[in-house]
């Protein structure tokens, strides 16, 4: 009987997961380094075999996360062989690696001028994908479907229901090549702000249900030290990047110091960020943002490029111009192409945790499921209606459809209030139940919007 290409690498994940089985099995928890090196094995190959939904035309991510998703629910068919990633330090230090990486490369790929342009649209956008999905939590879903709860935990299902999760959005957009496009741009704009004006709003909840008042001190130190590090990051940052970065070119001008520069930057961004409250893919966000292709131009140009060079020294003037326009632009993305394998690497080990996190289990109880659903819609209309505010000349609903995974912004506003004790084990199920189905609704539906997109 002959095997098709799926059935044999099925068969050869068969035989890798029971050649090791044993070794992990045996191995003890001091072992804990050698089983990772298992787990990435386990999730590089889920990533991959889940990549068959791009033969449907759906973006590879949606295919990591149901990949995660299967494998981290394979416990309610009696199969606990997986359990050991969702425990495994190491492997949530890649996966937080893989998003950091990835928001940095999605910076890089970005410019500061075209961000500029839609700053006041991506505020609008932000604006409103923050305060009307809070208001209808709050107000509105909250009470009609939770009827009982307290007044402090309506507060934390609004602030859960306004946050959005650029990490998705993002690898949707670079899977279809479409982080230059004006809604791109936009989204990413309005993410960013988005996650400045969730903490601050988490900040004020937090306040209240600890204290009773709004501590404003702590409001506008929020406030001041997210501006400081999104305009500062990308001004002075950018001043001190340029001779930091001819220093270095100086000292070894090839690609593993240049490579070293990108990413200590992008770490100490994301490192800064987390300091000072705001996620680390922000800052690493603002890192790339600020690397602009002339911190790179010391540094000696790839060897590829000086090859295109070469080979035409003796072809006529017109494509000896139109080579050297090309290898040019090479030599200016080097260092996006440089950092894009880690990215490939290590983002997918994101999203396969994130799947893996995933608990089929609150599908169980169906009160729950049906409170769920309506609170998603409710959820999804709050942020569709934001992209409406982008102005004219832009596809409103590719906008809308970006800001909607909540994803893991919205897993860690659900965890602070259950951590406050203010949302308990049924209302923590019903919210995992709403970010789950955002983040898993939007990558296909994005994919089918951009191909769409591109037709008209």
């Amino acid at each position: 009987m002959k095997l098709n290409l799926i059935q044999k690498v099925l068969l050869s994940s068969a035989f890798i997961v029971f050649s090791f089985q044993h070794l992990i099995a045996s191995s003890g928890g001091s072992e804990i380094i050698p089983q990772t090196f298992f787990w990435i094995v386990i999730a590089l190959l889920v990533a991959r075999l889940g990549g068959f939904v791009e033969k449907f035309g759906q973006p590879a991510v949606l295919g990591e996360l149901i990949a995660g998703a299967i494998i981290g629910n394979m416990i309610l068919i009696n199969v606990p062989f997986f359990e050991g990633m969702k425990s495994n330090e190491y492997l949530h230090f890649l996966a937080e690696m893989g998003v950091v990486i990835l928001l940095f490369q999605v910076g890089l790929e970005s410019n500061v001028q075209d961000m500029k342009k839609v700053g006041f649209k991506a505020l609008l956008v932000a604006s409103v994908g923050v305060l009307l999905p809070f208001m209808l939590g709050r107000y509105i879903a909250g009470p009609m479907l939770m009827p009982g709860l307290t007044e402090h935990a309506y507060l934390f299902l609004g602030a859960t229901l306004s946050a959005t999760s650029v990490g998705i959005t993002a690898r949707v957009f670079k899977d279809f090549s479409m982080l230059h496009s004006k809604e791109s741009r936009i989204v990413l704009g309005a993410a960013v702000i988005d996650d400045v004006m969730g903490l601050v709003l988490l900040a004020i909840v937090s306040s209240i249900v600890q204290t009773g008042t709004i501590s404003m001190i702590q409001v506008v130190q929020t406030i001041g030290l997210s501006i400081a590090l999104l305009a500062g990051g990308t001004i002075i940052g950018g001043m001190i990047a340029k001779p930091l970065s001819k220093w270095l070119s100086k000292l070894n001008p090839g690609s593993a110091m240049k490579l070293g520069f990108a990413l200590s930057i992008g770490f100490a961004f994301a490192y800064i960020a987390h300091m000072i409250g705001l996620a680390p893919i922000v800052g690493a966000f603002t890192a790339g943002l600020m690397l602009d292709s002339v911190h790179f131009k010391n540094f000696q140009e790839p060897e590829y490029v000086s090859e295109f060079k070469r080979a035409v020294d003796d072809a006529d003037k017109h494509v000896q111009e139109r080579v050297h326009m090309i290898a040019e632009v090479q030599h200016e993305k080097h260092i996006e192409h440089i950092v894009e394998p880690i990215g490939q690497f290590l983002a997918p080990i994101f999203f396969v945790m994130m799947g893996l996190a995933v608990d089929f289990s609150v599908f169980m109880n169906g009160k729950t499921i049906i409170t769920a659903l309506v609170l998603t819609v409710i959820a999804i209309v709050g942020k569709l209606v934001s992209g409406f505010f982008a102005g004219n000349g832009v596809n409103h609903w590719l906008i809308g459809w970006g800001m909607v995974p909540r994803g893991e912004v919205g897993l860690i506003f659900a965890s602070v209030g259950r951590a406050l004790g203010v949302v308990d084990t049924t209302e923590y199920s019903v919210i995992v139940v709403v970010i789950m189905l955002t983040t898993f609704v939007t990558p296909p539906i994005l994919g089918s919007l951009v191909k769409r997109s591109r037709i008209s």
